[in-house]
């Protein structure tokens, strides 16, 4: 069975979109503030975690058990304005790759969802 992981080339091409991302972030006046100020833990989470949840090893749980995304980011207000940025931010990370287009389309569509899944704030 083919997994996205190894479609695109595994942990090196998760790290290199979270590197975009968060490239983005650090530019973001609406994002930058929601990050810590060493961004070098949570760049690595982030590409562990996007690394497994596509197929990849279980690297993430392993270091940090349940990803648990709602409880994780709970501490932060994450209302439209903050998920519109961080879609925007990691969407355009995503079309940077050059993937072909059912790839992308999936990472996108999990974008998506993920950013209306973390919003917890009606502002």
């Amino acid at each position: 069975m083919s997994t996205v992981y190894g479609s695109v080339g595994g942990q090196p091409f998760f790290d290199a979109l979270v590197d975009r991302f968060y490239e983005r972030v650090e530019a973001d006046a609406v994002l930058r503030p929601l990050y810590p100020d060493d961004l070098g833990p949570g760049k690595r989470a982030l590409a562990l975690f996007l690394a497994q949840y596509w197929g990849g090893p279980t690297s993430y749980s392993d270091e940090k058990g349940h990803p648990r995304l709602r409880m994780r980011h709970g501490g932060f207000v994450i209302g439209r304005r903050e998920r519109d940025a961080w879609h925007a931010a990691m969407s355009a990370s995503v079309r940077a790759a050059g993937l072909e287009r059912d790839v992308e389309q999936q990472l996108l569509d999990y974008f998506a969802m993920a950013a209306d899944h973390l919003v917890n704030h009606p502002g």
